[in-house]
Order: C-alpha cells, then sequence, then structure tokens
C-alpha cells in the first residue's frame, strides 16, 4: 500500500493542525501538506476539493472531543462547564486554531455545529432563549479566546533563565510609571516577580465566565 492509500482524511488533518501550530495558519495548504506527507498534491484532494474545505476539516477534527455526553445526568452548569473546558483543552493544545476559526466558514462543520447545538440545548435548559443563548454561546466561545490569548506567561520559546529576565523587564518597566498617575501598576509589577500560576489563572477565568451565565440564567428564571 503506497503512501498516498494510507492517508486518511483524519491524519491529513491532523497534520494541518501540527503544522498551523508550529508555523500559523498561512502555513497550510494543499501543497505544503503534501510536501510534509511524502505524497503529491493530487492525493490530498480526494480529502479535500480547495483550502477552503482543507482549512473547515481542520477545524471539524480539533473540535471532534467538544461535546456534551448526553447521557450525563449532571445539572446544566456542570455539562456546560465541561463542554466550556473542552474547548479550552483544545485550544491551549492548539495554539493556530482561534486563527482557523476565523479563517475556516465553522458554521459549515459538523463538530462546531454540533458543539453549539450541544450548548444551546444546556442553555435552554438554563432558561435562556434561543437568542439568548446564541448570544451566550458566542460570549463563551470568545471568552475562551481571549482567555487563551491573554494567558500570563512569558514567551514560549524561552529558556527558564532568560523567562525570569523576560518578567524582570516587564516589572522595571511598569515601576518606571510615575507613582501620582499609576500606583496600581506600579503595584501590579510586584506580579512579575514570580512565575505565573497558569492552572489558577484558567480555573479563575472559567469561574469567572461560568458565574456570569449563571447569573443571568438566575435572572431569566425569575422573569419567567
Amino acid at each position: 500500500m503506497t503512501p498516498a492509500e494510507r492517508l486518511t482524511r483524519d491524519a491529513v488533518a491532523e497534520r494541518a493542525l501540527r503544522l498551523g501550530d508550529q508555523e500559523g495558519v498561512e502555513a497550510i495548504t494543499i501543497r505544503r501538506l503534501a510536501k510534509e506527507l511524502g505524497v503529491t498534491p493530487m492525493a490530498l484532494y480526494w480529502h479535500f476539493k480547495n483550502k477552503e474545505e482543507l482549512l473547515l476539516g481542520v477545524v471539524d477534527h480539533a473540535l471532534a472531543d467538544v461535546r456534551v455526553d448526553r447521557g450525563a445526568g449532571d445539572p446544566w452548569q456542570e455539562q456546560l462547564r465541561m463542554i466550556i473546558e473542552a474547548a479550552l483543552d483544545v485550544m491551549r493544545s492548539h495554539p493556530c486554531l482561534p486563527d482557523l476559526l476565523h479563517a475556516a466558514d465553522k458554521t459549515k462543520g459538523e463538530s462546531f455545529t454540533r458543539a453549539t447545538n450541544d450548548t444551546l440545548t444546556l442553555l435552554a435548559d438554563a432558561g435562556f432563549g434561543l437568542d439568548e443563548g446564541y448570544w451566550v454561546a458566542t460570549y463563551l466561545l470568545n471568552g475562551v479566546i481571549g482567555l487563551v490569548g491573554a494567558q500570563p506567561e512569558s514567551p514560549a520559546h524561552l529558556t527558564i533563565d532568560q523567562a525570569a529576565e523576560w518578567r524582570r523587564q516587564k516589572r522595571l518597566a511598569l515601576e518606571c510609571l510615575p507613582a501620582d498617575r499609576f500606583p496600581m501598576m506600579i503595584e501590579f509589577a510586584r506580579t512579575y516577580e514570580r512565575e505565573p500560576d497558569v492552572e489558577r489563572y484558567y480555573d479563575f477565568g472559567m469561574d469567572l465566565l461560568m458565574s456570569a451565565v449563571e447569573a443571568m440564567a438566575a435572572r431569566a428564571k425569575a422573569r419567567g
């Protein structure tokens, strides 16, 4: 069996996802992937007719595990948190995914559509109407993207010593601000004296997102 015959749609999508993580979404092309996989571009056209289909396929592959356990009897809050955490986990694993979600028409993908449908179902259980539920789902997606984009950590390519120096420079820059105008920013500079607790950051961010939804759900229930 030749490499082209062994090539599956999932294998192509997974290699494209890793390529995007390494070099950015712009690197994901049929020609480049064919070279990476050791096949001709024609071999990939069996799975994806053009770049638009390729990007959509990569998004669909990445989000495959972002779903609700339909057999679970957990409250809607717990199930909603699980699906949002699943989205967060995959975005943390694949830095290119937020850009892919903008580059591809994700609404045409089965995984994204299923995840959205699952989320809307849970939000309906919470008491939201369909339009409000969709607004909440969009808020949660963008909230997850924002959390990953704002992760409090030094650039990934730095060594431990370089990261410590990067934090020191950030601290010094803030401490040089005028104390009479930016007292809180100067105080905040002290946080750069230690490595950030990334997991605490994400737990806090998830609590922040979910508490907003739960508070709105309580208001919706009170109205209805």
